[in-house]
């Protein structure tokens, strides 16, 4: 099997894992481009090519050829998990399309299980509700941040857990104005 066959098949192997990801969102318009789930897929694809090419050693007679693909894997894998674990790269927009799918995922998981306790289920009704609201928030805001960016200057904003302070009160249908019983797009 030759070397290019090889990358060929992490190349593919890794762009099928970052679309497999998007498979448990609740409907087709919540999936969105995140840099977070591209690294993550560049953290499978390097780590499988490690695992791949140890397994199949044997195959491949170049040992420095080997080694240089264990150490390159290594390196992309490292640099993929900073880049997921430190979320340097994200920004605003960046986070918000990436929280989209996220939410998906919550919505369809609250809604399919199967789920017999009541309490349980009133947890999930809400896990619903500020799922829908959210999403819809989002779409607005990046639609107005895509429109307006914010300043280039401008410093990051900490958290309130960062800030040691109460968290902000959760919002309800009724101060966004955002109907979570209307059908999902």
């Amino acid at each position: 099997m030759s070397y290019t066959r090889f990358a060929a098949m992490i190349a593919v192997s890794t762009l099928v894992m970052f679309g497999l990801m998007y498979l448990n969102t609740y409907v087709f318009g919540h999936v969105l481009f995140s840099q977070t789930r591209m690294w993550m897929a560049l953290l499978m694809g390097s780590v499988m090519a490690v695992l791949m090419i140890a397994f199949m050693w044997g195959m491949y007679p170049n040992r420095r050829f080997n080694i240089g693909i264990v150490i390159g894997s290594v390196i992309v894998a490292l640099a993929s998990l900073w880049l997921v674990r430190s979320q340097e790269t994200v920004s605003d927009v960046a986070y918000m399309k990436a929280m989209i799918p996220h939410h998906s995922i919550a919505i369809m998981t609250s809604e399919r299980a199967h789920i017999k306790d009541p309490q349980v289920r009133r947890l999930a009704d809400g896990i619903i509700d500020a799922q829908i609201r959210e999403i819809a928030e989002m779409k607005q805001m990046i639609a107005r941040l895509e429109a307006q960016p914010a300043g280039a200057g401008a410093n990051d904003l900490p958290s309130y857990r960062d800030r040691d302070v109460p968290p902000p009160p959760p919002q309800t249908d009724a101060s966004t104005g955002i109907d979570t019983l209307a059908p999902i797009q």
